[in-house]
């Protein structure tokens, strides 16, 4: 097979019997400074070698690629696919590209992606950073929009989930179904604000609930059997036929806490109730389903596409936070 070479602009130039400088003017659309023969021959020149002017190098010209990025903590979780789903809803209706980076939750792989970010020539960054006090961002000069969480000493856009309400309507979906012994169950909390959040405010909730028992627990690595298993065994074995309900950090943590009972022969539903923020596909095939609490993670990353396009083009109004409410969907893992 024959490969075709791509024509330049220099090959446009050298059959039109121009410079470079009347080609580039030409693609821009300055006319006014061309005659019309020139206009003429450099437009058949282009027809006749199908020539396709690159928009990236165009655009840096211009000081314009139109390109975002979107930096993830962690790619592999499904929250993090919807977010990108929503971003890239908005990106297409406003002719942008989105790049994608995953930092994987190690700070010096986000540390070289920011770096990178810079010989993209991207526009502006949406980033869900690793933790809260995040030094990585201190001296990152793009324009930039948070989502999940807010980062200490740099001045962002933010948009996320109502931690406080979404926790709420947990807590009191499982004290109007009478459960008497709620574990909050959560990955190791460290500088993450969703997971402070959540946690805080389930403690505080249970100090006004005295008929039900509230217990916060932090497991280091939650996808080890070895460690989830013997809390998940000794908790249940707590209850001496009290009315038992786990509450899950994030949907990673409620995959992990519904194998962990399978594991222990323990079904949510019947022997315990199952309650997790964020409302992944599996949620509502495992078992009879599992009760969630969805955040609108769509709109959620629409929403900073939005706020980061205004910053892109000059907006220089006070930083905003934009709160989104999460919504209960009850399943049979809370109705014993």
């Amino acid at each position: 097979m024959t490969l075709t070479k791509k024509a330049t602009i220099s090959d446009v130039a050298k059959l039109a019997k121009v410079g470079k400088t009347s080609v580039s003017r030409y693609l821009n659309g300055e006319f006014k400074v061309l005659s019309e023969d020139i206009q003429r021959r450099i437009k058949l020149a282009i027809e006749t070698l199908d020539y396709k002017p690159s928009r990236l190098a165009s655009g840096m010209k211009k000081g314009r690629t139109k390109l975002i990025a979107l930096v993830f903590a962690d790619l592999s979780i499904s929250y993090a696919m919807e977010i990108m789903r929503g971003v890239e809803t908005a990106c297409r209706e406003n002719d942008y590209t989105l790049l994608v980076f995953n930092a994987n939750n190690e700070s010096e792989q986000e540390k070289k992606i920011l770096q990178l970010l810079t010989s993209y020539q991207v526009e502006g960054v949406i980033i869900q950073a690793l933790r809260t006090h995040d030094h990585n961002f201190y001296d990152f000069n793009l324009p930039m929009v948070s989502i999940d969480r807010a980062i200490h000493g740099c001045e962002t856009d933010l948009v996320h989930l109502d931690n406080i309400q979404a926790t709420k309507l947990a807590v009191t979906h499982l004290i109007e179904n009478a459960f008497e012994q709620v574990l909050f169950i959560t990955e190791k909390i460290e500088d993450i604000q969703a997971r402070q959040q959540r946690s805080e405010t389930f403690y505080q909730l249970m100090q006004s609930y005295p008929q039900c028992k509230g217990e916060i627990i932090e497991v280091l690595d939650i996808s080890q059997p070895q460690q989830i298993d013997p809390i998940l065994q000794a908790f249940y074995q707590s209850g001496q036929g009290k009315k038992q309900a786990i509450l899950a950090v994030n949907g990673v943590a409620t995959l992990n806490t519904a194998l962990a009972l399978k594991r222990l022969n323990i079904e949510w539903g019947r022997d315990i109730g199952l309650i997790g923020f964020d409302d992944p596909n599996w949620a509502a095939v495992l078992g009879d389903g599992i009760t969630t609490i969805r955040q609108p993670t769509l709109d959620i990353g629409y929403c900073a596409f939005e706020l980061l396009l205004k910053r892109i083009q000059g907006d220089r109004s006070k930083f905003k936070t934009v709160l989104y409410p999460g919504e209960l969907i009850v399943r049979k893992s809370t109705i014993l």
